[in-house]
């Protein structure tokens, strides 16, 4: 069967892209209908969306990691998508995008002004973000991203817990979180422009999970490394060992030497986190590994990281992470325990 596509998506690369965003972008939006169709009827049909890759110029270029990539179209084609993603982009966090993707950013803006949507995939915010469609609107990235984000683009409010955030007139900005929820992306734009039988379809193919989990689940807690401050950074190297004693942030004052308020703002200073808070991302994220590794009650984990009161740390580990202990440890324990068992018979 012959049929004229509906949609025309656009994916953007540029030097930084990830290829494997890029082309899992690619394959997924274009296996729509087409693939179902094949398994379980046995019928050719075409794709209703027409995938191009497009880039600045259109020339072939070198993805982040090596990978060749020959894009279909040029700005200067003129390919005039329905809808333009931004795939991530393999770049620090810490260190500002700068000018260097400003024409990226102008014909982003461009086409969105034009009737297009856009959006991103994880890292991809960075550009999407650049092109000021963002200000004054409630947006995501990924999780290591979004501090720098915000510092940067503080009239938007960056939400590193969304796996998936709709914005502006018309939900016209979409932007993917963390890691693969670029699959929920392209289940998204597949659903809101295909039909949501075929997103399902898509999703019953490729086992994907269309799950609203929070990422911050995936986050590594403790990323509060620090040198520019030797007498924080003692407190955090014994913090790091002692913190499930009872009463640890006035143990690391008395150590600091400090007047409480000066401690308090120094530790603030040195590691972006009130020392409070300090502790309990230790104590959380050893409470993570303890529930990915072990079967204890969650009850006893909570006592064995400091906290008396089991309640207090169901409720604190669910605000933080999007999850109760219970919900954490069915979702990554049998996976820890699979990948344990794989790395012993490798």
């Amino acid at each position: 069967m012959s049929e004229s596509p509906s949609l025309r998506v656009a994916l953007l690369a540029v030097p930084d892209t990830t290829a494997s965003t890029l082309m899992g972008l690619y394959d997924l939006l274009l296996s729509a209908r087409r693939d179902w169709q094949m398994l379980m009827n046995r019928v050719e049909v075409a794709a209703p969306i027409e995938v191009l890759i497009v880039s600045r110029d259109g020339a072939p270029l070198r993805c982040a990691n090596g990978v060749r990539v020959e894009p279909h179209a040029g700005f200067g084609d003129d390919p005039r998508p329905d809808v333009v993603v931004i795939s991530d982009l393999m770049v620090p966090p810490w260190q500002p995008l700068g000018e260097r993707y400003d024409p990226e950013a102008a014909w982003v803006r461009e086409r969105y002004e034009a009737g297009a949507t856009v959006a991103s995939a994880c890292s991809g915010a960075v550009l999407l973000a650049r092109t000021g469609l963002l200000a004054g609107l409630e947006a995501t990235s990924h999780w290591g991203y979004c501090e720098a984000l915000q510092r940067e683009h503080p009239d938007t409010r960056w939400q590193p817990d969304k796996a998936l955030v709709t914005a502006g007139v018309g939900q016209r900005l979409l932007m993917a979180g963390s890691g693969t929820s670029w699959h929920a992306l392209a289940l998204f734009l597949i659903a809101r422009y295909v039909g949501a039988e075929e997103a399902m379809q898509v999703a019953r193919i490729n086992l994907l999970d269309w799950s609203s989990s929070s990422p911050l689940a995936y986050a590594a807690m403790s990323r509060t490394a620090q040198l520019q401050d030797p007498l924080i950074a003692r407190c955090q190297e014994w913090a790091a060992e002692h913190y499930r004693s009872e009463a640890p942030v006035a143990t690391m004052a008395q150590m600091s030497g400090l007047a409480e308020r000066t401690f308090q703002r120094r530790f603030v200073q040195a590691t972006g986190l009130a020392p409070l808070e300090y502790v309990h991302t230790l104590r959380l994220e050893e409470a993570k590994q303890m529930l990915e590794s072990t079967e204890l009650a969650v009850e006893a984990i909570a006592l064995e990281v400091g906290y008396q009161d089991a309640s207090f740390f169901g409720r604190l580990f669910r605000r933080k992470l999007g999850l109760t202990p219970a919900q954490y440890r069915k979702r990554f324990g049998a996976l820890a325990r699979k990948l344990a068992t794989a790395a012993r018979t490798a």
